[in-house]
């Protein structure tokens, strides 16, 4: 049985990252740190932590370095303060009792770090490795983090060193805008003119697609780099192949049409999971779509409630009434066919003064349209709809909200 532990400590090039493993010498990590010590590898040779030179420290723990050593400077600084560092972590760890002294002699730790070939300031690499050590240590022990903690903050954490960040759909409403245009200049236009705000999702219009192809989902992202962006693809047929497209292109969700077989949906659905990203059943036109989403093996992330534009449309020439329009159908019985996590958008004419009505109808994403890409002010068209949500998901989060609580 052996422990793993991980933690990230410090900043600039003299930035500190441990992985560690503990465990017993006649255990797997026994053979992990036997193995480490009699296999080298070119740059990667690994070094026993001392405490001093002459005294090494218990348990024994074997660092490897991550970053390739390519010269004596560099070997220097694995040699010298991140040796020193990570051997007083291990040290001071039995004496606070987080190891139990008793136990020393037994155990053995395999610990992973990562030195900056540009790092220079040999303090910042002493006190980063021995924080990071210490604290992978403590976690590995505790077991830390708990499964609950990994999946609470799978869908909201953001990596630092990868440089932008993928929006995930966890803490709704959102507000969907449909650039439903044929005009990359409007579009740009409209794009530019909206808030920055994570409860703005920008979705691909079919036009958009129609015209300029898919690659326009890559042109938005150029504009919006973190964007949500959705390609309303209104995939009938060939749904793997539609799919991976577009996510090649980088789309965050594709909409299916609801008006394909079930077969065509679920293989589109199968292939926005592969992908990794969400896929949206887009229900225009198809009348009993409780009986359509009941019939797939295969459930979409989110259910497109949508009028149809061209029958509002004709409706509003013949003078009818238009408050029946802003009927939705049962969202809680859409909400209960899908999985725990499946969201359900509206669409058709919605305003600011149906908002409420949607929201509290319990649907998670409000698509608006021509409200705010046909408006002069497209900023306020869209605070109009903002207005009735909450502070984005992170506004309000704590810097370090996710270390460990004491």
């Amino acid at each position: 049985m052996y422990k793993i532990g991980e933690a990230l400590i410090g900043s600039g090039n003299e930035i500190a990252h441990v992985d560690l493993i503990i465990g017993n010498k006649e255990g797997p990590a026994g053979i992990a740190f036997g193995n480490g010590l009699s296999q080298l590898s070119l740059g990667h040779t690994p070094i026993l932590s001392v405490i001093r030179p002459n005294l090494m420290t218990k348990p024994a723990t074997l660092i490897v370095p991550k970053v390739t050593v390519g010269d004596l400077i560099d070997a220097e600084k694995i040699f010298g303060p991140a040796q020193a560092a990570v051997g007083r972590a291990v040290a001071d760890a039995v004496e606070e009792g987080l190891i139990q002294k008793d136990h020393a002699e037994d155990l053995v730790m395999v610990v992973s770090v990562f030195i900056h070939p540009e790092a220079k300031d040999y303090r910042k690499i002493y006190q980063y490795n021995y924080g990071a050590t210490r604290l992978a240590i403590r976690r590995a022990l505790g077991e830390y983090p708990p499964i609950d903690k990994v999946l609470n903050e799978k869908d909201r954490g953001a990596h630092p060193i990868m440089g932008f960040s993928v929006v995930r759909l966890w803490n709704p409403p959102y507000l969907q805008v449909a650039l439903d245009l044929d005009n990359l200049e409007e579009m740009e236009r409209i794009i530019n003119s909206l808030p920055n705000r994570e409860r703005i999702l920008l979705e691909a219009g079919t036009p958009l697609v129609k015209k300029f192809g898919v690659g326009i989902v890559s042109k938005i992202r150029e504009m919006r780099q973190d964007a949500f962006i959705i390609a309303d693809l209104k995939t009938l047929d060939v749904g793997r192949i539609e799919v991976k497209m577009a996510a090649d292109e980088t789309a965050d969700a594709v909409a299916i049409s609801g008006l394909g077989t079930t077969e065509s949906i679920e293989k589109a659905v199968h292939e926005a999971q592969k992908q990794g990203i969400y896929s949206i059943l887009d229900m225009m036109n198809v009348e009993d779509f409780v009986q359509k989403l009941k019939g797939l093996d295969y459930k979409p992330d989110i259910v497109l409630l949508h009028r149809n534009v061209d029958l509002e449309t004709l409706k509003a020439e013949r003078g009818e009434a238009q408050a029946e329009m802003t009927e939705w159908g049962n969202i809680q019985e859409i909400k209960k066919i899908m999985s725990d996590k499946g969201l359900v958008a509206v669409a058709g004419g919605i305003t600011p003064s149906k908002v409420e009505e949607a929201l509290d109808s319990s649907a998670d994403i409000i698509v608006v349209g021509r409200y705010i890409i046909g408006s002069r002010d497209v900023r306020r068209a869209a605070e109009d709809f903002l207005d009735h949500m909450p502070q984005d998901p992170d506004t309000m989060r704590l810097a370090l909200d996710e270390d460990e609580s004491l």
